[in-house]
């Protein structure tokens, strides 16, 4: 039944080099070099999980050869800019610690250092949250957590520290701001000053529920419940997921399971069904399902957001396999000159791209979930 995917999936590593990748398209349009980032960040911890799940050495091969592209002998990362304090930075660091078990190199286990040397130094909010960056002063953002918090647990595990206290911290603050109460769903963005354009200036959060932004937090915290194991934080972090998949459950499209870009306004002009963002809920469904922080039945769920996913937006022309329906970016704050102020024509005006990591990585790893259940 998937076969397709599986070519598409071959075919996107065949066509990518360590300092070139295909799925990246944000470097792409920009005529840019390759560097170290979170969206191929997100791609490599795909390619680990399936190739480690499947015993495909090409996955697992690349990945390396990405990471050992990247990271000197002494630890250093080529393009890295410690100083500009980005939690994105941080994501591609998951790949060091499987790279680092397959093959002992002492550079990854210091690269890894090097990243938490990073987080020890990022600006927080007066309650504790990292900052997004530091050009985004006391903001937080939903996509931090996921950027920044899986490879710190990692770290902690990897290295026998296993003290999870700030990592469930900043995800209680997290909670706490910007949650919405009516629905069970989170906004995109939280300014501690309440004073941004963007926010409102009596709760701090932005105005629109961002499919991503939920999604980015969903996929963490799937993947904090399967790496913490101090069972009292698993278990609030369980409970978080599944008030928020519980949520997320009542806009899901009837017919395919996908999510909209603006997830609580599926009937509004311009609005459509989001690649991305659907592609994190599905994997974090099944694999919440399978951890068993959510009851059996999110499995389905999430499983028929997959084969939506797969029968409405995996094309083949004859001659080229495509993801589509991918929103290529979106945040808050001016970038570019561009006024991103997190209203509903912001997200929906954001360009839809195909073949972009952020669409594919969950996505494949959404297929390594429903792989462990066949």
């Amino acid at each position: 039944m998937y076969e397709m995917l599986d070519r598409y999936i071959d075919s996107l590593v065949a066509r990518s080099s360590p300092g070139r990748t295909v799925w990246n398209q944000e470097i792409i349009r920009d005529g840019k070099e390759g560097s170290w980032n979170y969206i191929d960040g997100c791609m490599l911890t795909a390619l680990m999980t399936l190739g480690e799940l499947t015993g495909k050495d090409e996955y697992l091969g690349f990945a390396e050869r990405v990471v050992d592209h990247y990271v000197r002998e002494d630890g250093t990362i080529a393009t890295l800019e410690t100083d500009k304090h980005r939690l994105d930075d941080v994501n591609e660091g998951r790949a060091l610690f499987p790279a680092y078990r397959r093959t002992g190199k002492e550079k990854y286990r210091k690269a890894a250092e090097l990243l938490m040397d990073m987080l020890a130094k990022q600006p927080r909010t007066p309650e504790g949250s990292y900052w997004h960056k530091s050009i985004y002063v006391e903001q937080v953002w939903l996509d931090g957590i996921y950027m920044a918090q899986p490879f710190k647990a990692l770290y902690e595990k990897e290295f026998g520290i296993r003290d999870y206290s700030d990592i469930i911290d900043q995800i209680r603050i997290v909670k706490k701001h910007m949650r919405d109460e009516k629905t069970g769903l989170y906004y995109h963005g939280y300014d501690y000053t309440k004073s941004m354009y963007w926010a409102d200036p009596v709760t701090g959060c932005s105005q629109c529920f961002w499919l991503r932004a939920i999604g980015w937090f969903s996929i963490a915290l799937a993947d904090l419940a399967e790496i913490i194991d101090d069972e009292p934080v698993r278990k609030e972090i369980g409970e978080i997921l599944l008030d928020l998949m519980t949520s997320m459950a009542r806009y899901a499209d009837p017919e395919t399971g996908m999510y909209y870009q603006v997830v609580d306004q599926g009937g509004r002009e311009g609005n459509y069904l989001e690649s991305s963002g659907s592609s994190m809920v599905a994997y974090a469904m099944m694999k919440g399902a399978r951890l068993g922080v959510l009851p059996e039945s999110f499995r389905e769920l999430g499983r028929k957001t997959f084969d939506g996913l797969v029968r409405t937006r995996l094309t083949f022309d004859g001659e080229h396999m495509g993801l589509s329906g991918i929103c290529l970016v979106a945040g808050l704050g001016d970038s570019n000159g561009k006024p991103r102020n997190g209203t509903y024509e912001y997200y929906i005006s954001e360009p839809v791209v195909q073949d972009d990591a952020k669409g594919i990585a969950p996505l494949v790893l959404s297929y390594s979930e429903v792989k462990r259940f066949a």
